[in-house]
């Protein structure tokens, strides 16, 4: 029995149907706010200009990972990808920030950008150890998948007091990442540090990557191995299951007992790490790591004026940057690098 008000054939409780277009865009839209803070989301290009050697390949994969989850893991280059094509595919996709490698006259460079309109800091790179150098140089390397389905911690430690163009930088550098609630935020969704310390005698910029792992103190390791495996531990060599919880098992137990590298959790993290027990926070570098100097700050994006080393001449205020893209743009006819077209 239809409703006396409504005509043949219509339907009661339906809307106006919304279309596809207008619903990827809402999607879209979506994607780029954070839904607890209701923030911009920052997501990242991480690519190069000219050409690079493969150790340098491997380094800006390696960035992409530390960038993960905003940005393209897979992003691929054709060698005559201008920055503009970058620019361009950025503003659709919601891409803030851009951290381009280069090679000139073979020194690494790393550029911090910000698009569209700048400002750019570009650093040298005078050392840099790639992940799986750091993993080799360790008896148990960490680094499960899991740990890259949330953004770093950004930690910035000995910026304080230098002043301009390090108040830019440190500026850029807290929001490169989502920023982080500490009322709302997950403690199971921390789980990598980004350091980025400034050693004032050295007027360098140390870059570490860390995971995060808690481990309950006064739980021994093959309880947590238990618990955390769901497996049932092979008992032939034991006469008693007590056998197995009391012998000792490989490495010291004293530092997940260190009074100053333990923590009281304010909610549950997993099975061991709860709120009604303390834990250990032991941290375990990732990599990559990298020494950079700052060399040069412009106020555009890869160009405008050079704001940072001072001009000590009046004629060399507003000087543009064409030092910088000329470093940029003039190894594209020499370099052989993917035949790839650009994606995500």
């Amino acid at each position: 029995m239809r409703h006396p008000r409504s005509g043949p054939g219509k339907k009661r409780g339906r809307g106006p149907r919304i279309p596809a277009t207008t619903l990827r865009k809402q999607k879209a839209a979506l994607a780029n706010v954070d839904q607890i803070t209701g923030a911009k989301i920052p997501k990242s290009f991480v690519f190069s200009r000219g050409k690079l050697p493969s150790t340098l390949r491997h380094l800006q994969q390696d960035l992409r990972k530390v960038m993960l989850p905003y940005t393209a893991l897979s992003l691929k280059e054709k060698k005559r990808n201008n920055l503009k094509d970058f620019i361009n595919v950025a503003g659709p996709l919601g891409v803030t920030h851009f951290l381009i490698l280069s090679n000139p006259k073979s020194l690494p460079h790393l550029r911090f950008a910000k698009s569209p309109q700048g400002p750019t800091f570009t650093f040298q790179i005078e050392e840099y150890a790639l992940a799986a150098d750091i993993a080799n140089s360790q008896k148990r390397p960490r680094c499960p998948p899991g740990i890259f389905k949330n953004s770093p911690l950004v930690v910035l430690s000995g910026f304080s007091g230098l002043g301009n163009p390090f108040e830019s930088l440190v500026e850029y550098f807290q929001h490169m990442v989502p920023a982080v609630d500490p009322s709302t935020v997950q403690l199971a969704a921390c789980q990598r540090i980004l350091l980025l310390k400034y050693d004032k005698e050295k007027e360098v910029i140390d870059f570490r990557h860390y995971s995060i792992k808690l481990q309950p103190v006064g739980v021994s390791r093959r309880i947590r191995k238990l618990v955390q495996n769901n497996q049932v531990p092979d008992l032939r060599d034991f006469k008693d299951v007590s056998d197995y919880v009391t012998k000792a098992g490989y490495g010291s137990e004293s530092e997940a007992d260190d009074e100053a590298a333990t923590v009281s959790l304010p909610s549950d993290v997993d099975k061991l790490n709860q709120a009604s027990r303390k834990s250990a926070v032991r941290l375990q570098e990732i990599g990559p790591r990298m020494t950079m100097r700052l060399v040069k700050v412009e106020a555009g994006l890869c160009s405008g004026d050079v704001l940072y080393p001072w001009p000590v001449a009046k004629g060399a205020v507003g000087k543009k940057g064409k030092v910088t893209e000329e470093e940029i743009e003039g190894q594209e006819e020499t370099e052989d690098g993917s035949e790839d077209e650009m994606e995500e």
